[in-house]
Order: C-alpha cells, then sequence, then structure tokens
C-alpha cells in the first residue's frame, strides 16, 4: 500500500472514530505511519484528504447498497432483506451517518455534498427495489416507495445510535430485525391473486436485466 491509501485509510478510520472536527493532520499521519512531506505531496491539507477519504467511503456505501438492484440476489423483497441483514458494527456507528453529527462536516460544502450524495444514491436503490416488489405483487399498491425508503433508512441509522447509546450491538440487530418483520408483515397484507398475477411480469423484468 502507498503512502497515499496509508492516508485516506488512516483518515477513513478517524473520521469514522473522532468525526473531522477532532482529527487533525498529525493525528492521521500517525496513524498512517508517514511523514509530513508524504502528507502535503499527496494532499494540499487536511480538507483535501478528508474529501478524497470520504469519497472513498461513499462510494464503498454505494457498492453494498448495490444489492438492491442485484436480480441474480432474488426478488425485490428478497433482496431489501439481504440488505438489511448486511454485518453492521453497531457500536462504531455508521460511516457516513455519523458525519452528520460532526459541526464542521455539516457546513462544509464540499463534504456536506458527499455525504449528501451518499444518502440520496442509497435511497434511490430502495425507492427502486420498492417499486418493484409494488409491481411484483410482494407489497401492496398502497406502499410509498419514497416514505418507505426513508423509514427504513432511519431505522438502521436509529439502530446504529441505539448500539452506540448502550454499548452493545443487540440493539443494531433487535432494528434489522424489526425492519425485516415489517417488510414480511406488509407482504403478507398483498391479495395473493394480485401476487399471482404480478409475477410473470417480475419474471420478465429479471429475464430482460440479464440480457
Amino acid at each position: 500500500m502507498g503512502a497515499r491509501e496509508k492516508l485516506t485509510d488512516a483518515m477513513s478510520e478517524l473520521l469514522w472514530e473522532r468525526g473531522y472536527a477532532a482529527t487533525s493532520p498529525r493525528d492521521v499521519m500517525t496513524r498512517a505511519g508517514v511523514g509530513q512531506g508524504s502528507m502535503y505531496h499527496h494532499f494540499a491539507g487536511k480538507h483535501d484528504l478528508a474529501v478524497a477519504s470520504l469519497s472513498a467511503v461513499s462510494g464503498t456505501m454505494a457498492d453494498e447498497a448495490s444489492v438492491l438492484e442485484d436480480v441474480e440476489a432474488g426478488t425485490p423483497l428478497e433482496r431489501m432483506k439481504a440488505y438489511l441483514r448486511l454485518p453492521r458494527p453497531g457500536t462504531r456507528g455508521c460511516r457516513i451517518g455519523r458525519m452528520t453529527q460532526d459541526p464542521q462536516s455539516v457546513t462544509d460544502p464540499d463534504l456536506a455534498r458527499i455525504v449528501q450524495g451518499a444518502f440520496a444514491t442509497m435511497l434511490g436503490r430502495w425507492e427502486d427495489a420498492i417499486a418493484a416488489a409494488v409491481a411484483a405483487g410482494e407489497l401492496p399498491g398502497t406502499v410509498v416507495p419514497a416514505d418507505l425508503a426513508r423509514t427504513l433508512s432511519a431505522v438502521i441509522q436509529g439502530g446504529y445510535v441505539l448500539a452506540r447509546a448502550e454499548g452493545d450491538q443487540a440493539p443494531m440487530d433487535a432494528a434489522i430485525r424489526g425492519a425485516v418483520a415489517l417488510l414480511d408483515a406488509t407482504s403478507a397484507s398483498v391479495d395473493p391473486s394480485a401476487r399471482e398475477s404480478r409475477a410473470p411480469r417480475e419474471r420478465g423484468d429479471q429475464e430482460e436485466g440479464r440480457s
């Protein structure tokens, strides 16, 4: 791993642990094990490094949410539950969500834009998956994809907050189980005849996605 990657990785970890305001360039260099010359050869300063690091974290979050679009992972409802069940270290918090609690991050236009973009991408994928589940008859037509997407996102973020508050992974795991149960209960309310009539359409969409 080169000096640039060591620095961005170190900054990513420190942003996760302490936030932007509480992280100094010296902290990053010490964590990365590189000198001042390397730091300022690759980055103009702390802000430039934070932008690069947070952008990488945002990309990772987008990659994780891609399971919501992966037709090979099952039906829309199955994909939603698979995304919810991804491993999440609750006591460490969400790498992106924690930045919304950092006083400097929320007022810095560049950092705020990255955070907003990460959540927008994730919510967009949630909405598409929910709309697909409605079209397939897995969820009732009364469901508003934008509303449910934000509800499920709020459950995940709330799970992080509760886990950190209690210093225990259990609240996060419970929140995820509750979200999955909510989806299952909502799915169970669908008229079976509606589900059957929409199933061929969903299979056709999946075949088209593979072609």
